[in-house]
């Protein structure tokens, strides 16, 4: 079986506090992006297996999060066989966008549905979560108000259906390690659980993501992507996550045509 594993942007991201495990506390809304999505396929094998094809994955194939996906079923249902799982790779990595952790959880969808096992959704996000602060979300793929490291999560109403949504990335990646070097943490001055109660239109002045203000100093065309989409009709322009990608959400298509050499982009109607 196929599944079409999305990735997500987050709308707002404020880093809270340094907690004592050595992570951050944070709240972020993270929004599905059902127009970009990697190919998960899971069959039936006669041992374990793991294949890719499309881009061209940044980690070695036993380091992938699809097999430790399938070693963490393997450590609840000891008696499930090996199958072979092959990712068709198209979300950019080291983006924002949390490509790996939709990969990682679709997989563990797939063998849920292809071995029968009934596993419900409480479980599926406490296995997804073994993965990554992110993983869990893409269990119910819908809009959530994220907390904590990001595995807290809680459905708030962002209805984003009738905007273009575009999405945009430099031909490099920023690791989480360089984007939190520069974080500062503190209380931001809007609590993204109003986010419903205000129009699209005040997002620009009230919705912030805290990596911007480290990253684009270092990484200079960042801010310039950004000023360009607003340019060429962005309600609201971010950045997602960590970086790299920018994304926008416009009342019209936005036009590749706007975009420098060796960008990524996808723009399609929400």
């Amino acid at each position: 079986m196929i599944y079409k594993a999305n990735c997500k942007i987050n709308i707002g991201l404020n880093i809270l506090s340094k907690r004592h495990d050595g992570f951050h506390e944070l709240s972020t809304i993270m929004y599905p992006v059902k127009g970009l999505a990697d190919l998960v396929e899971v069959v039936h094998s006669d041992s374990l297996k793991f294949t890719s094809s499309g881009l061209v994955i940044d980690c070695a194939p036993e380091d992938n999060l699809c097999l430790k996906a399938y070693h963490i079923i393997k450590s609840e249902y000891n008696d499930i066989p090996p199958v072979h799982i092959h990712l068709h790779k198209i979300v950019p990595f080291g983006a924002g966008l949390g490509g790996g952790s939709s990969d990682a959880t679709f997989t563990l969808i797939a063998i849920n549905e292809l071995l029968g096992l009934s596993i419900t959704k409480e479980k599926m996000s406490e296995m997804a979560a073994k993965l990554g602060s992110d993983t869990s979300f893409f269990v119910n793929n819908t809009p959530q108000l994220c907390s904590s490291r990001g595995e807290v999560m809680q459905s708030i109403d962002v209805d984003l259906d009738g905007y273009y949504l575009t999405i945009v990335k430099p031909n490099y990646s920023i690791s989480t390690a360089t984007a939190f070097a520069g974080i500062t943490p503190q209380l931001p001055e809007f609590n993204l659980i109003s986010l419903p109660t205000i129009d699209l239109s005040s997002w620009k002045d009230l919705v912030v993501n805290d990596f911007e203000a480290s990253l684009f100093p270092k990484f200079q065309d960042l801010q310039n992507i950004k000023d360009e989409l607003y340019a060429n009709g962005a309600i609201y322009a971010s950045l997602s996550g960590s970086g790299s990608a920018l994304f926008a959400i416009s009342k019209e298509p936005i036009g590749a045509e706007m975009l420098s050499f060796g960008l990524f982009f996808k723009s399609y109607k929400i």
